[in-house]
């Protein structure tokens, strides 16, 4: 069992105290997404080389200081996307470098998301208890099982560390771990654009003309919404209900009411904004952000591409989505060239080759 020392940050003689000679730390967080729009930071995990600390935040507004501390330090995480995200909310800071060990596993060739608990076992035959996945970390006192389980989450980050950083250097491949792991100090990664809503909303692509208008619109308006209320999207209205607004665009507030499943109360609060939408919904005005329809020759442009990223792919034994996901390879083939595969260490095994089919 993992030992470790809980600081809790409104007592006054806790300190947050990180070996003088420390440059690397293993990080990870718990948090609350459920019932919030932004996620409640619960819980931070720092390993160190002389061990494992949980940092509770929760009651204390010192914890902008204590993460700000933390900045200086190179992260070790695993998956570490989500944990940045909630650490900039709670912030608006991002360390200075990161290295994400589920980046680092997939350049060996690991699954592309392999999960925490596989690695470790893959790399120290080591089973991780991972009963507390679903816990409420907001309660408080956190009990002896959770800090225990939180504690070990991140014990192994920097053993894991150090396995991949030798077995990429082996095979010249560590750089790439790193250029990969850097991607994800970008703030525009974890900032809300409520225009860009439209891009989380399944069923959306689906869409064409005024439907498609109105959907962009409600998307925009329900992002905002959550935003100001601090709820979850579908507490605002549901993906579903929306594109039935959508699809069915009612021009009435009786019609609008007898949209399936439409409940009473949001029709009296927002449905007469909701009928404005419809009426001044222009797809002519958004025909430019609807995802451009591939013509025969850029389909057969676009599977010569995959075939190539499969081929590379397959004889460095990595998964070809590493190298380019055909979300990707579709935005190259009508003319979007910012694409990572186009830079860094895929111009250089693919990204050129690539560009010569476009």
């Amino acid at each position: 069992m993992t030992n470790y020392e809980l600081i809790n940050l409104s007592d006054n003689s806790s300190r947050l105290i990180i070996p003088e000679a420390t440059t690397r730390i293993g990080v990870d967080t718990e948090f609350l997404r459920e019932r919030t729009y932004y996620a409640k930071l619960c819980l931070v995990q720092v390993a160190t080389s002389s061990g494992t600390i949980c940092i509770d935040p929760l009651s204390a507004s010192a914890a902008d200081n204590f993460l700000r501390e933390l900045m200086k330090y190179e992260w070790i995480l695993h998956a570490a996307r989500q944990d940045l995200e909630i650490v900039f909310e709670a912030s608006n800071r991002l360390p200075d470098k990161v290295f994400d060990t589920q980046i680092a596993a997939a350049m060996l060739g690991f699954p592309a998301q392999v999960g925490y608990a596989g690695l470790v076992k893959q790399l120290f035959n080591v089973n991780l208890d991972k009963a507390y996945t679903r816990a409420d970390w907001s309660k408080r006192p956190l009990s002896e099982a959770l800090l225990k389980y939180a504690a070990e989450d991140v014990h192994y980050l920097l053993p894991a560390y150090e396995s991949l950083a030798e077995k990429l250097k082996s095979i010249g491949r560590f750089d790439w771990a790193l250029e990969d792991s850097q991607y994800l100090l970008d703030a525009s990664l974890y900032q809300t654009e409520p225009a860009a809503a439209i891009e989380r909303l399944k069923g959306a692509r689906k869409l064409q003309g005024k439907p498609f208008a109105v959907a962009k619109n409600l998307a925009t308006w329900r992002e905002e919404e959550a935003i100001k209320t601090n709820k979850p999207r579908k507490w605002v209205i549901s993906d579903r209900l929306l594109l039935n607004i959508a699809v069915g665009l009612p021009d009435s507030m009786a019609s609008l009411a007898r949209i399936d499943k439409m409940p009473e109360k949001l029709v009296q609060r927002s449905g007469k904004y909701f009928l404005q939408i419809i009426e001044r919904a222009e797809p002519s005005q958004l025909a430019s952000q609807r995802p451009t329809r591939l013509n025969e020759k850029q389909r057969a442009t676009l599977k010569e591409m995959k075939r190539k990223v499969v081929t590379i792919a397959h004889s460095l034994g990595i998964a070809a989505e590493i190298i380019a996901p055909k979300k990707e390879l579709s935005a190259a083939v009508v003319g979007n060239r910012k694409s990572r595969v186009f830079h860094g260490w895929r111009e250089k095994i693919i990204g050129k080759q690539l560009l010569e089919l476009l």
